[in-house]
């Protein structure tokens, strides 16, 4: 059966960032009409400028906090992959009103406004985040800890939403658990920059990139071709167990920091000889930060039919190749 989402009308929240931008890459390529509803806070216009000329691109610069723009997105769409919100651990600790207002309230117009238009299937972006506290390895969706951060407490809540929403309003709603996504688009500059863009963009500048601890910490990185393949899956899976639950998207292999910035050296050494000879800084460890992350995937392999095809090498080769091209001078 072919997963991939066809000729339909779909809307991408947050259709300007990271993800949402690579999400709209692959859907228009599918022939699909493809809405984009972003405000630009954190996403970019120019992930979004090669679409503009496609007839099948439409963009609607709105918020998710405010519910008419929510309806005007929705008009038309057989279905919706809610990306919008405001990550970042840190950030969330800094302004944590915002990053509720944005990603709770902004997450129930969509689901709101989704129902309102008819639209039953909506797959959102949840958070690894969710599991908190919890030490057990690896990470199944039944077995979570406490939130450590505003933000994880805003994604736990989503899903707490979306279950009560699909008993309500007879919704199927999907929620994925990214395991710290990367790829090409993801922007290594500001504040909150994750990680593998940030250390790359360093290298490249021959900048002594910076650990915050040990370099023992350790995460499931997960490539964006994986998390579009899961989105896709989500959306056009037909069976009502699959449906109104939640799903690691991962990997399902763990890398520390240390091993991470010697896969980078490794990786950039064929673009800039010199880059292998970058010294490494570590700093103190960074409040809110979970030890270590691991994803069990046997439940999206089984309900979603999900198959990562990209490991974290083979993932970090590609995006490497980008940021060279993007980044160096």
């Amino acid at each position: 059966m072919n997963s991939n989402l066809e000729n339909k009308n779909v809307l991408v929240t947050g259709g300007a960032g990271f993800i949402g931008s690579n999400l709209i890459e692959r859907l228009l390529k599918q022939n699909n009409n493809v809405v984009c509803l972003d405000n630009f806070a954190t996403g970019k216009r120019a992930n979004i400028e090669p679409f503009l000329i496609d007839s099948s691109f439409k963009l609607v610069e709105g918020d998710i906090r405010n519910r008419e723009d929510c309806d005007t997105a929705v008009a038309g769409c057989d279905v919706v992959l809610h990306q919008a919100a405001l990550g970042s651990v840190p950030r969330s600790i800094n302004d944590p009103k915002t990053s509720n207002d944005v990603n709770i309230s902004g997450f129930v117009n969509v689901i709101l406004a989704a129902r309102d238009a008819g639209i039953r299937r909506v797959v959102y972006a949840a958070s690894s985040s969710t599991y908190g506290d919890s030490e057990s390895l690896p990470k199944v969706e039944d077995v979570i800890g406490r939130p450590l951060s505003p933000y994880a407490v805003t994604k736990f809540v989503n899903e707490l939403y979306a279950d009560v929403f699909a008993k309500l309003y007879d919704l199927e709603l999907v929620g994925l658990r990214y395991f710290n996504v990367f790829g090409k688009r993801q922007d290594p500059d500001g504040a909150y920059a994750a990680v593998i863009p940030k250390f790359v963009k360093s290298l490249i500048n021959h900048e002594s990139p910076t650990i915050n601890g040990d370099g023992s910490f350790s995460r499931d990185f997960t490539f964006i071709d994986n998390v579009v393949q899961a989105n896709q899956l989500a959306a056009t899976v037909n069976n009502s167990k699959a449906v109104n639950t939640v799903y690691n998207v991962a990997f399902g292999e763990r890398t520390s920091l240390n091993e991470l910035l010697d896969y980078l050296k490794e990786y950039l050494s064929p673009y800039d000889a010199s880059i292998k000879d970058v010294k490494i800084n570590y700093g103190p460890e960074r409040v809110g930060d979970v030890p270590h992350s691991l994803a069990s995937i046997e439940k999206a392999r089984e309900l979603l039919g999900y198959q990562p095809e990209y490991s974290v090498k083979e993932g970090l080769k590609k995006a490497i190749d980008w940021y060279w091209n993007n980044l160096s001078k």
